[in-house]
């Protein structure tokens, strides 16, 4: 018997991670994508004429199973890998591509949705049903049903060239990085650099087998260069070696593949029946289409320039001093620590005793229900993956309803991975009469206690805490029927405002007072530096705003005027639509398009503009609260609909129901420029 494909005897069903074995894995996969395309099978063969129940909603509920060992077993290969785990990963994951394939390639299934969907008039579908029978159609449209055979084969043929041409982009990238280095043999040349970034260029240069110094193009070593170097030539070398990257002509250049990869793009965007690549990808975006997000850019642009000059004019009065009176892009981040030491000098490790973990985590339970009325009892008996994990029981006041489970995982260990993130183990959803509750999990990388000391966190992490909450939140929140479209089941450019949105309340000081207390005195962190916790917020905050608007619009240009590119160099384009943003004078010996891996290696293609429009909706949306008092109960309740949504709605007309209107720009300006 497999645990795996058993039904979970644990309390709430919850993942046996006690008596999972990795050998388990494998033959669970097969088995379950085995009985997964029975159950397609069994939709296909069906005699019964196409239904709403007997397709749309059978495949909503197909594969349940074995989304959950997905679950479980990706969780683990990002939180508590090891080479077997790795190993495995490699194993299944051909399976479950070729799984999905089979589906989104199916044709006899595909007609029966195209019954339904023609007829969708005939049946008595309530607003999340026409959600799900819309976005079920349209998955398989986008994915190429409706194309001819011989379409379809030029589809496919486009996926495949954009998979190893993308591969190859980010490659030259990683390749050009690592072939520059600037070795130093002259400690004068390193004045201002922290000691602790010394080291680590001299174990740079030890790797390499040199004396001396090295730095690199890898943002460790690059960033702490640029910010702190008082050689001013050094900075220039640098800056300029970063901007040639896959950039120089040589064997990593990434020009000619950008025009390849773009001219791909509107390939499949035509052939799929859109006009360009951004109209494809903005479909399924909040934002909708390529004019709704350049009117967006710009309006921003034309309404945050000012603050943006503002700045680079203060920093030019300090460059001034010290005789400079070209300021440059190089010289940017090494004025602007000056600058933010001058006004707000203060450190992390001064604050870090007044935000204990176990403070922060019981402050943001203590929101959670003071908003929404959830409680967190922590149980003990719910089988976990690693012995630093906590399990609790969420439940919601005051019916004491169960709500959630919630797992987290705060400390880092040799088999996980970097950085922050949340994640589910179970979907919630509704079926059988039964409302069947998620199984969410936030997973972070924070000091761990010693024996003295408590686990203590920087502000940054504070913010980040609260961040993956506001995304937990999202998961916990849910109440819709089917899985796919519950919790953080939305749409690219919404996915973030829960997340956002909660660290809103770090900066607050009616709020931040109950809980910032040092760990051995008690004493509430003092006023001044709340002040400066406040102020920091927006620092520079203008300049950062013209850099995400530049990117923003240079996306959008390519993939909606690729043509262009057919008389002009990469560069000349790049020139041309990020002028209005550019703050510094434009080098020609550089361009940022070639290792701009965001848009043609990662998944940003025609959506940089989310960052900052996942802004906007937060800052909205935290203005809303301001004006009705941050704990105001009826707000809270309507963001709680929000929350409780998931993708059963346009989220335009979701944050409508909650705000009373659209997202205005203006809260974004007032929080970042007051």
């Amino acid at each position: 018997m497999n645990i795996l494909t058993e039904k979970f005897t644990t309390p709430y069903h919850a993942a046996p991670f006690n008596s999972i074995k990795n050998e388990d894995f494998t033959p669970a996969f097969k088995e379950l994508i085995k009985k997964s395309e029975d159950e397609i099978n069994d939709i296909v063969s069906n005699p019964e004429a196409p239904t709403f129940e007997n397709v749309i909603e059978a495949l909503a509920f197909s594969g349940e199973q074995l989304d959950v060992v997905s679950n479980i077993f990706f969780n683990l290969n990002s939180a508590e890998t090891s080479d077997e785990i790795q190993k495995i990963a490699q194993e299944v994951s051909p399976l479950l591509t070729e799984y999905s394939s089979k589906i989104s390639q199916n044709e006899a299934l595909f007609g029966k949705i195209k019954k339904v969907y023609d007829n969708k008039e005939t049946y008595q579908l309530n607003e999340e049903q026409q959600m799900l029978l819309n976005e079920t159609y349209k998955g398989f449209v986008r994915s190429g049903a409706l194309l001819n055979e011989a379409d379809k084969e030029k589809l496919q043929k486009i996926s495949m060239a954009l998979s190893v041409k993308s591969l190859q982009f980010g490659q030259n990238v990683l390749a050009s990085t690592n072939a520059y280095f600037k070795h130093i043999t002259h400690k004068e040349d390193l004045a201002g650099i922290p000691e602790a970034i010394l080291d680590q260029y001299a174990e740079e240069a030890k790797e390499k087998e040199l004396e001396g110094w090295v730095v690199t193009l890898q943002y460790p070593s690059y960033i702490p260069f640029m910010t702190y170097a008082e050689n001013r030539e050094l900075r220039k070398e640098l800056a300029l070696a970063s901007g040639k990257k896959s950039f120089d002509g040589g064997e990593f250049d990434n020009q000619e593949l950008i025009k390849e990869l773009l001219t791909l793009k509107q390939q499949k965007a035509e052939l799929l029946g859109y006009q360009n690549y951004a109209d494809y990808v903005l479909e399924e975006r909040m934002a909708k289409s390529p004019a709704k997000v350049l009117d967006f850019l710009n309006e921003l642009l034309t309404k945050a320039k000012p603050y943006a000059e503002k700045e680079i004019e203060e920093l030019r009065s300090l460059a001034k001093a010290d005789g400079i009176e070209d300021l440059q892009g190089y010289d940017h981040s090494f004025y602007a620590e000056k600058l933010r030491k001058q006004k707000y000098d203060f450190n992390d490790e001064e604050l870090k005793p007044y935000f204990p973990l176990d403070q922060v985590q019981e402050a943001v339970f203590g929101l959670a229900g003071k908003l929404f009325g959830l409680h967190f009892k922590e149980r003990n008996d719910i089988p976990k993956y690693h012995e630093d994990v906590k399990v609790y029981e969420v439940s919601e006041q005051p019916e004491d309803h169960f709500k959630a489970l919630l797992y987290v995982d705060y400390f880092p260990r040799k088999g996980k991975r970097a950085g922050a993130w949340m994640t589910s183990y179970k979907n919630q959803y509704k079926k059988d009469g039964e409302n069947s509750r998620p199984h969410i999990s936030i997973v972070c990388n924070f000091s761990k206690p010693t024996k003295d000391t408590p686990s203590l966190l920087t502000f940054q992490e504070v913010t980040t805490l609260f961040h993956e909450f506001g995304h937990a939140l999202h998961g916990m929140m849910a109440e819709t029927e089917y899985p796919g479209l519950s919790g953080t089941s939305v749409k690219w450019d919404f996915v973030e405002l829960p997340s956002q949105f909660l660290e809103n309340f770090c900066y607050e000081p009616e709020f931040l007072k109950t809980f910032a207390k040092h760990y051995k005195t008690g004493e509430v962190l003092p006023d001044e530096k709340i002040e400066k916790i406040e102020q920091s917020k927006n620092f520079m905050e203008g300049y950062q705003t013209m850099r995400q608007l530049g990117f923003g619009l240079l996306d959008m240009n390519y993939h909606t005027k690729v043509a262009e590119l057919e008389n002009e160099s990469v560069k000349e384009f790049e020139d041309k639509y990020t002028k209005a943003t550019t703050l510094y004078p434009i080098n020609s010996e550089t361009a940022m398009s070639p290792s701009f891996s965001h848009i043609f290696q990662g998944g940003y293609s025609a959506g940089y503009y989310s960052y900052k429009w996942a802004e906007v909706l937060d800052a909205d949306a935290f203005q809303y609260f301001k004006e009705t008092g941050i704990f105001n109960p009826e707000t809270a309740a309507k963001y709680k609909i929000l929350l409780s949504s998931g993708g059963t709605k346009d989220p335009m007309e979701l944050y409508k129901s909650f705000r009373g209107s659209e997202p205005k720009v203006e809260s974004l300006l007032k929080r970042a420029f007051g």
